[in-house]
């Protein structure tokens, strides 16, 4: 599948902001399967100065500040990327033993670049409690697919999408009380049990498209960015699932940046002066093109 992405987002402040100095990571990845065929980003007014450099996980990131200034901050990006179905999707891949072992005991270079995935991060806790709750999904020997298909299902069981029941602050331990959340929060949930587990998971943010209901027209800028998980899978790389919607990802999910979590991939972040009372409008609008 080949899409044309569009993501805009616009601050606006009711009063000046003096000096900005911000950094987007609304770059697309290339993966095994995922081509970039053009990417643009625009930004207004034009920034005083800005630069592209490369994270320490592999992700595009563009930087800009402002020196004088401004009320209104407009950021578009436009990409087009083309996608391909995985081709080991039938696989169950090792099983989730064998691979926590192959991590701990560092047994290829892949495992060790692997390895710093196992550890807590800002928004993600290696603790009992997400141990307990993985311990049903981790039968002895069963393979790494099947304990991540099993957690799917409990996780989609056991908790509801809920966007007013959690911030973007909201603590991971907290979501596991809720049972209540959204993306971000199931993301940061399943990262924290396979983690507790002694796997390798890391978090991802992108784009998911949105079909819509038979009959219905589909409806421009009602796409979302989204979050979900790729975890180490030894022979087969990193798989990616997504909790939210209790499945692996195939053809709808454009991946943009991955980190330990959401601290090191938001979309746009940044510090200014000055400024009140900033209002935050996204629309994304993942458009499908000619078939690749």
């Amino acid at each position: 599948m080949k899409y044309c992405v569009e993501h805009h987002t616009t601050y606006v402040n009711a009063q000046p902001v003096s000096v900005g100095h911000n950094e987007a990571r609304l770059t697309p990845r290339v993966t095994p399967r995922q081509s970039v065929l053009s990417h643009d980003i625009q930004i207004e007014p034009p920034p005083s100065g800005s630069s592209t450099l490369t994270d320490y996980f592999g992700n595009t990131v563009t930087q800009f500040i402002f020196n004088q200034g401004y009320s209104t901050l407009s950021i578009s990006a436009v990409s087009e990327v083309s996608l391909t179905e995985p081709q080991d999707a039938t696989d169950p891949g090792p099983n989730w033993e064998l691979l926590r072992s192959e991590l701990a005991e560092h047994a290829s270079a892949e495992s060790l670049e692997a390895y710093e995935f196992c550890f807590e991060s800002p928004r993600c806790r290696v603790a009992a409690e997400f141990a307990e709750y993985g311990k049903a999904s981790l039968a002895a020997a069963r393979p790494l697919r099947l304990v991540l298909a099993d957690l799917l299902e409990r996780i989609h069981r056991d908790f509801r999408y809920d966007p007013q029941a959690t911030t973007v602050t909201t603590p991971v331990e907290q979501v596991l009380r809720l049972r209540r959340g959204v993306c971000q929060d199931f993301s940061h949930l399943m990262i924290s049990v396979l983690r507790s587990c002694g796997l390798a998971a890391r978090y991802v943010s992108g784009y998911l498209r949105t079909i819509p209901p038979p009959g219905k027209a589909r409806l421009v800028g009602s796409d979302a960015s989204h979050a979900w998980l790729s975890v180490y899978a030894g022979r087969l790389g990193w798989i990616d699932v997504d909790p939210t919607n209790r499945q692996f990802t195939a053809l709808d999910h454009v991946t943009l940046a991955w980190g330990r979590d959401y601290t090191d991939v938001a979309p746009v972040k940044g510090v200014y002066i000055g400024g009140s009372s900033p209002k935050l409008h996204v629309s994304v609008d993942v458009s499908p093109q000619d078939k690749a």
